[in-house]
């Protein structure tokens, strides 16, 4: 994108060239009002980047577009951007509480019998309270206060006595979505990102919910709608300052530039609001509200081998159990190689784990891993590469914020409330596709709407 010259007098000042700011500008800028996108990164996107890493192209962030997700599958219609089913034929590996390797193929979940009927069992009850929930408005679903004040570990436990059904059930939300452990978040965001998918069902089956993949990385969404925009997307420039009133707001950079603006949308995760400077401030709730929420903590595996090894064994790729240092990997092949690349995933308390040792030691930890779901072949990749997403300036985790225990309920209703001229949204605090790229464009489009 090109570099900022002094704008002093716009519309609207978005800041935060991901998919919910640009979506919001492009709506703003169909409709005839003057719009400058400022992004502190020096690309665009936010946490979906793909890129080329030892000649491998890899989707380093958010990558996957499930059948629910139709804000998604619309935009990717608009931008004349096409799609490919994720890689799925054969059986699946699951890794038990026993540390037996098992294959299985559709729903014949190799646990006991009574594992699997209470797994069943839950994933009923989860459904039922999804089904209460607007996921808009968590914090008005009957039962949320007390729901809100048990960790989702403890709500298992008075579920069922059954181990290694708390343990798997837990995997779903836990390390495969919030990236936390159970412990640390509540029941009912456990319902929430249940609700916000459309149903638990939903979570549990990865041939839904990770169905297709975008032709050349889902980071096309968001090139697309900024190359669309043109020079109204400044990169490079992180905001530093918001000053504003009843007549609006004068938004500062880094680099000194001003912006004069009717309304401010800070399309941003929550945990970077508190990094700009606010004057008068923020009102003590919104300050409060953002102090509750955190990122998670993953790795995102990207392990490149010759061939797809696994499918010559009859392995679909998709791996999986709460047992291993890897929760879960899938087929990552690209549509257009011949080479196999494998995706996984590590992350909360194992991810501390990994990321005390050194990164030779991780890399053996990871392989070792894949190695119990693939074989000895697993052990010898011709790449790898890890996505630290904890490291990056302008995100430090992944892949979404979430509220701590109680902060659903007390300070979720701030999170998209209007202050003065200043809007906030993100796929943090989207209602359906919450930490989705489809959650961020349905926030989007809100926010433009709004004004």
């Amino acid at each position: 994108m090109m570099s900022a010259d002094r704008v002093t007098d716009v519309d609207v000042v978005v800041v935060g060239a991901g998919v919910t700011g640009l979506t919001a500008a492009t709506r703003l800028t169909r409709r005839g009002l003057r719009v400058v996108v400022l992004e502190a990164r020096d690309r665009i996107g936010g946490r979906l980047w793909t890129d080329t890493v030892d000649g491998v192209r890899l989707e380093l962030g958010g990558q996957w577009v499930s059948p629910d997700q139709t804000a998604l599958l619309e935009t990717l219609d608009e931008l004349g951007l096409q799609t490919f089913t994720r890689y799925r034929e054969g059986e699946n590996v699951y890794v038990g509480r026993d540390g037996r390797r098992r294959t299985f193929a559709g729903a014949a979940f190799p646990v006991s019998e009574y594992t699997a009927a209470e797994v069943d069992r839950i994933t009923v009850l989860m459904d039922k309270l999804a089904g209460q929930m607007d996921p808009l408005r968590p914090w008005e679903m009957p039962g949320a206060a007390e729901l809100d004040r048990v960790s989702f570990a403890t709500w298992l436990e008075e579920q069922t006595d059954d181990e290694e059904a708390r343990d798997n059930i837990a995997l779903y939300i836990g390390p495969a979505m919030l990236t936390k452990p159970a412990h640390a978040f509540s029941a009912l965001s456990a319902v929430l990102m249940a609700a916000s998918a459309g149903s638990f069902s939903h979570l549990v089956d990865a041939d839904f919910i990770l169905d297709r993949r975008v032709v050349g990385g889902l980071q096309q969404v968001p090139l697309r709608l900024a190359a669309q925009l043109g020079d109204r997307v400044v990169t490079g420039h992180p905001v530093t300052g918001v000053s504003y009133d009843a007549e609006g707001a004068t938004v500062r950079t880094s680099s000194g530039d001003e912006y004069r603006c009717r309304k401010v949308i800070l399309a941003v995760p929550p945990t970077l609001v508190p990094r700009i400077a606010f004057t008068p401030n923020l009102p003590p709730a919104h300050m409060q509200a953002r102090q509750h929420q955190s990122f998670g903590l993953v790795l995102k595996l990207h392990v490149t081998y010759p061939t797809p090894f696994w499918r010559e064994a009859g392995l679909s790729g998709t791996a999986f159990s709460p047992y291993q240092v890897v929760h879960e990997s899938y087929d990552n092949t690209n549509h257009d190689e011949n080479r196999g690349t494998l995706v996984g995933f590590v992350s909360d308390e194992n991810a501390d784990r990994l990321l005390a040792l050194s990164a030779e030691d991780r890399r053996a930890a990871v392989l070792a891993s894949l190695a119990t779901y693939y074989g000895e072949q697993a052990l010898q990749p011709e790449a790898y590469y890890e996505s630290q997403w904890m490291a990056e300036e302008w995100t430090a985790g992944a892949y979404a914020t979430s509220f701590d225990i109680g902060g659903l309920t007390r300070y979720g209703a701030r999170l998209q409330e209007p202050v003065g001229p200043i809007s906030f949204g993100s796929s943090d605090v989207a209602g359906l596709g919450f930490q989705h790229v489809d959650g961020a464009i349905r926030v989007g489009r809100m926010l433009a709407d709004a004004i």
